[in-house]
């Protein structure tokens, strides 16, 4: 039985930046925490955080959970990367992602048609510049390079970072979903990060990550609530699960939704949707089932989050990332988590 590793989900901003954030980030490195990672949404970015958190710790991994792909083109990408790599001495993750529709076409104004190979050609631009054999070229429909069509002053060509890259292999993971998606980066990434994941439903993600190649990380997000009411305690968790599977996108598609249902739960994700989408909010967070909050997270008695860590240990998955802004809450995760 294999030991996990734990990692930070610092997320991203709310109306402000936490004050706690360094200080976390520095509590969490001396407890043996493996990686820490940002996100992005609307508002604060997935990199900045990094730079100044990276410049306040010293050897904890630093991961972005996720870069959104349309919010930069992915040289962009790869140059915050290599940068943010150098600066913290070789310990930059790059995760990115494609989000959802609502945000990259209300927010990015972007298309979100064909996101697998859009994911594919920009992963593949990325390692072009990590790789720094060649000037960067790419002749996929998403990302041309050089660019040539309309409005094009036909002086563009291929360039090759002046920038040396401090590891050519700096690890590339994917936020990934969808089956065919999943599949995809277990075949062009060095890890996945995914959104829901259980330890007790291995086949529902088995046959998607079968060829990944070795070293091939899962790191996966998980609530941890230590309170011996398990009932009481799944409830904020059912309340955040109806919002995905009932809002976070439309009635004729949503990734979430689709995901639960394979994942089981095909019934309840349809009348937890058309609750939500009535705006029957609560009536929808109490129609999640409790298997499902159960599964995903770590909840009870410290005793029972122990024990039920022994089913974790059992999967592909390497790591768990964890949520706090509470530093009692962040020791108390390392102790049942790395002993």
């Amino acid at each position: 039985m294999k030991d996990l590793k734990l990692g930070l989900q610092m997320g991203y901003w709310g109306a402000g930046p936490d004050p706690q954030m360094v200080a976390i980030a520095q509590e969490a490195e001396r407890l043996g925490y493996d990686a820490l990672f940002t996100a992005e949404a609307w508002g604060s970015d997935v990199f900045t955080p990094l730079a100044w958190i990276g410049a306040h710790t010293s050897r904890i991994r630093l991961g972005t959970g996720i870069a959104q792909m349309s919010a930069r083109a992915p040289t962009a990408t790869a140059m915050a990367a290599l940068t943010l790599d150098h600066l913290s001495g070789g310990r930059m993750i790059l995760g990115m992602g494609v989000s959802g529709p609502q945000v990259v076409e209300g927010w990015y104004g972007a298309p979100f048609a064909k996101p697998l190979s859009r994911t594919r050609e920009y992963v593949d631009i990325v390692r072009q510049v990590l790789s720094r054999q060649a000037p960067v070229a790419n002749d996929g429909e998403h990302y041309p390079l050089p660019f040539a069509g309309e409005g094009s002053w036909g002086l563009g060509k291929p360039l090759k970072s002046i920038t040396h890259p401090l590891r050519p292999d700096l690890p590339i993971f994917l936020g990934a979903e969808g089956p065919k998606n999943v599949a995809m980066t277990a075949e062009i990434a060095d890890g996945w990060l995914p959104l829901y994941y259980s330890p007790y439903r291995q086949e529902v993600y088995a046959d998607q990550i079968k060829d990944a190649k070795p070293g091939f990380e899962i790191m996966q997000g998980i609530t941890v609530i230590i309170n011996d009411d398990v009932e009481k305690a799944l409830i904020p968790l059912k309340h955040s699960l109806a919002l995905y599977i009932g809002g976070m996108g439309a009635k004729s598609r949503n990734f979430h939704n689709e995901l639960v249902k394979r994942m089981g739960f095909e019934a309840e994700a349809e009348k937890i949707q058309d609750l939500y989408l009535a705006g029957k909010k609560d009536q929808a967070a109490a129609a999640v089932p409790t298997a499902l909050a159960d599964e995903i997270s770590l909840v009870g008695s410290v005793d029972r989050i122990k024990d039920r860590l022994q089913a974790w240990r059992e999967t592909p998955v390497n790591s768990l990332l964890v949520s706090t802004r509470n530093l009692s809450q962040l020791r108390t995760f390392a102790e049942l988590v790395l002993g």
